[in-house]
């Protein structure tokens, strides 16, 4: 009799240890999707808001703005898709985004014919053409992904306008480009 005795004691710790473990589990599995559920919040907030996309300062120099939308446009799809138009697009006048956005938009026109050669380019080179208190305008030149030389005239402006890029140097325009030829 003593033998059944330690049998059914031993099956009902047993069973004692199945439901602690099986709380146990589901403890654990709550706590794994409380932490994924975190780590999704993570990763949605960080690439949404592009922390890493410079806005514009009063103490960013017109030339500074340019140099700040070429290289972002040479490594247009570092480190996410279209990084590089997004932040040209951060130093682009207001009056200009209003004229080529919204930013969807803006990124059909520099992916278009006129202005697709900007994107992954090989190098480039700024040249002061004009400045002034409110206005410089720059040369700009750059070696396309496809070996060929291009010309710009690009303008920025100090914008006069009310907000947060009030005294900001920021792009107003941007010529066609002017194809010098082949590189080779």
């Amino acid at each position: 009799m003593l033998h059944i005795e330690d049998t059914l004691l031993y099956h009902l710790c047993q069973m004692k240890k199945e439901k602690n473990f099986l709380m146990m589990l589901k403890k654990q599995l709550q706590k794994f999707r409380i932490f994924l559920l975190f780590l999704i919040f993570i990763v949605i907030t960080s690439t949404s808001t592009h922390a890493d996309v410079l806005k514009p300062k009063k103490n960013i120099s017109p030339k500074e703005v340019v140099k700040i939308q070429l290289n972002a446009l040479m490594k247009n799809d570092s480190p996410y898709k279209d990084r590089g138009i997004l932040q040209t697009w951060e130093f682009a006048h207001p009056n200009n985004q209003r004229y080529t956005g919204p930013i969807e938009r803006f990124k059909t026109m520099l992916k278009g014919n006129s202005y697709a050669m900007l994107l992954n380019h090989q190098q480039n080179e700024v040249i002061e053409i004009f400045k002034n208190d409110n206005v410089a305008t720059y040369e700009v030149t750059i070696l396309g992904s496809d070996k060929n030389y291009f010309k710009f005239k690009w303008q920025v402006e100090k914008n006069a306008l009310d907000g947060p890029t009030k005294d900001c140097w920021l792009t107003t325009g941007v010529s066609q480009p002017f194809n010098l030829g082949s590189s080779i």
